[in-house]
């Protein structure tokens, strides 16, 4: 029996970035590696995770960070999937790029729709799709040495961005769930998660995959 394969595709918090240490949390502690081990042997999770990644934007700063761009070979070469797990949005937030919080989420549809519109699921068939608005990046963020970086206002944009996310996709047959209530962001730059977000996202994750994939 083939196991059912999961593709999560995000953004520095999927890669499992530690804002104390500057550098990567160790695969025990990433919330890619609980979830599969949490999941148990029959399934793959395959962790899609890019530091600085967007949904659609090229950042004018850095190469290669457009989720749209990645998004099809990622998928193709992983085929046959059962499931794509997008959660961005947080970088889309920077002032460099001048977007709203529904401009953030138009973006975010439109990568979900073209996963939704892949030949990349089981025989050739679209995969299910399910789309995460991220943690709310914490109101500090600004005081920290990210701040300049990010720019204003980040924090109110990724405080709308679920609501907009949730009525852009109705109707669409893409899954939907807002991680805010059982996940936040770290104290430190206040838009990372730590070893417990880790934790709790695994959680979180777990309960939307078993009740897309195990339905019926």
């Amino acid at each position: 029996m083939m196991k059912k394969t999961i593709v999560c595709f995000g953004d520095s918090n999927t890669w499992g970035y530690n804002a104390e240490t500057d550098a990567r949390f160790d695969e025990e502690t990433r919330w890619t590696s609980r979830l599969a081990s949490q999941l148990g042997n029959s399934y793959t999770v395959i962790s899609e995770g890019l530091s600085g990644r967007t949904s659609v934007h090229e950042d004018p700063l850095f190469e290669g960070l457009s989720g749209l761009s990645y998004l099809y070979p990622c998928l193709m070469s992983h085929s046959p999937l059962d499931l794509v797990v997008i959660m961005l949005g947080t970088n889309d937030t920077k002032a460099r790029f001048g977007l709203t919080s529904y401009n953030i989420a138009q973006g975010i549809v439109r990568l979900a729709k073209k996963a939704k519109g892949m030949e990349s699921g089981v025989g050739g068939q679209p995969p299910e799709v399910l789309v995460v608005a991220p943690p709310p990046i914490g109101e500090k963020y600004f005081d920290t040495p990210i701040g300049s970086s990010m720019g204003i206002q980040c924090s109110d944009k990724s405080v709308e961005l679920a609501e907009h996310l949730e009525g852009l996709l109705t109707g669409t047959g893409i899954h939907f769930a807002d991680s805010k209530d059982g996940v936040a962001m770290n104290e430190i730059d206040y838009m990372h998660l730590d070893a417990d977000g880790h934790r709790k996202m695994a959680n979180f994750m777990q309960h939307q995959v078993t009740t897309i994939l195990n339905k019926g």
